[in-house]
């Protein structure tokens, strides 16, 4: 059955994805952009939970924990998905179940009287999405980062299939000896995650790519209103994206209805490395918003 799976996931990313060009010479200069995080109201009782994306692992975050946790926040967390990072989970086994339970495992584990903000990046919006489903009580509001936001029934691939520049298809290829996960191409890498970053900090995150299980990306996600619609729902989206088309991740905040508010950022999709301290103002920013 697995194999029948991966199968159709590849045939249906193959079918959806082609290389497209993306001028990356369009993208202001971070650092001109922004320079200062602003000053944020008492941050003491919110604990930050960042979910990283596909082919990603919590050491993407590692530039945005440290400017959190100077803004006198309770508690960041990066975690590993399954199969991800330090997470040796093999990948026949890495459902979207898993990462929704393995997200609900961390938040129970923290303090039931704290606000606890869960952000996702591109996969990682499925992700939080499952965990809301099954822990929604442990979750104050939900922050999607060029993600993958879902609707009931709807899997990461179907709603990818609405993306009018789709890309990361052709980039990807079967990881040899795994017929259960999918690699990049680390030389379409940068036009698909990391447009905006130097020589330097693209070739240090390339080499941390890893392959990524075909499960969650073919399965439809279940959600209820009781649950999952019950948490306040924010979306920071990023203009020069070359994975999520910025007109998808648009589509995807109109057709979920739930977004309370919409922040952008004139990035990549990375944004964590290209622009980090402007994205820790947006987090922050989102999880105070009262409205």
């Amino acid at each position: 059955m697995k194999s029948k799976l991966a199968f159709l996931a590849i045939s249906a990313l193959l079918t959806f994805n082609s290389c497209q060009e993306f001028d990356f010479s369009q993208i202001p200069n971070p650092s001109e952009q922004f320079t200062n995080l602003p000053q944020i109201e008492d941050n003491s009782n919110k604990v930050f939970v960042l979910v990283h994306g596909a082919w990603h692992g919590a050491w993407c975050w590692e530039e945005v924990v440290p400017l959190l946790e100077s803004r006198g926040t309770d508690q960041v967390i990066a975690l590993d998905l399954p199969g991800h990072g330090e997470d040796n989970t093999e990948s026949k086994y890495v459902t979207l179940a898993s990462y929704g339970e393995a997200i609900c495992e961390v938040l129970s584990e923290i303090d039931e009287d704290k606000e606890v903000i869960l952000v996702g990046h591109s996969l990682g919006g499925m992700a939080i999405s499952a965990a809301a489903e099954g822990c929604s009580n442990r979750i104050d509001r939900l922050v999607y980062l060029a993600a993958f936001l879902p609707r009931d029934g709807e899997s990461l691939l179907a709603i990818d299939g609405r993306n009018p520049r789709p890309t990361v298809g052709a980039a990807l290829f079967p990881t040899p000896g795994d017929q259960y996960s999918l690699s990049v191409n680390p030389e379409m890498a940068r036009g698909l995650f990391y447009g905006d970053l130097d020589q330097e900090d693209y070739e240090a995150a390339v080499d941390r790519l890893e392959p990524q299980a075909i499960a969650p990306l073919a399965t439809p996600i279940h959600l209820t209103r009781a649950n999952f619609g019950s948490i306040r729902k924010f979306y920071i989206e990023t203009i020069f994206d070359g994975a999520v088309s910025i007109e998808l991740q648009r589509d995807m905040q109109q057709a979920s209805g739930q977004i309370k508010k919409v922040y952008t950022l004139n990035t990549s999709h990375s944004p964590f490395y290209s622009a980090p301290e402007e994205l820790t103002a947006k987090i922050l920013a989102a999880s105070h918003y009262d409205n």
